[in-house]
């Protein structure tokens, strides 16, 4: 049985497919070179909040918010295309290290804590 997360994420799959397919992309999607352009592509999402105070919304302003989302939205793009190319399930791939979260941090431990995981006494 597929959930709505899951579907969604097949038709981004699909409309990155597509998109890549159009343009013979394909021959430069290994998992190296995807895994690099997802990297760039974080750090232009992270150099929009570089010199704010906080990094909170009302510090971008409408259209650093767009840029951000767009960028966000390249972040996305060369993820899925990474879990096409490895054939990971990213649905399933999110449940599994969820369950591996919880167990390095425990809420009742943790809770209002930012610190890692090894930082505080279990």
């Amino acid at each position: 049985m597929t959930n709505a997360a899951d579907s969604d994420l097949i038709q981004l799959r699909d409309l990155v497919r597509s998109f890549v397919d159009e343009r013979d992309w394909d021959q430069f999607h290994t998992p190296k070179n995807l895994a690099s352009a997802l990297s760039v592509e974080a750090a232009e999402l992270l150099e929009h909040f570089q010199w704010l105070q906080h990094g909170r919304l009302d510090e971008l302003g409408p259209d650093k918010q767009v840029q951000v989302r767009h960028e966000m939205a390249d972040v996305l793009v060369y993820l899925v295309r990474l879990a096409d190319k490895l054939d990971v399930d990213l649905f399933a791939a999110v449940q599994e290290k969820m369950v591996l979260n919880r167990e390095k941090y425990p809420a009742e431990q943790v809770r209002g804590d930012a610190r890692k995981y090894y930082e505080y006494k279990k």
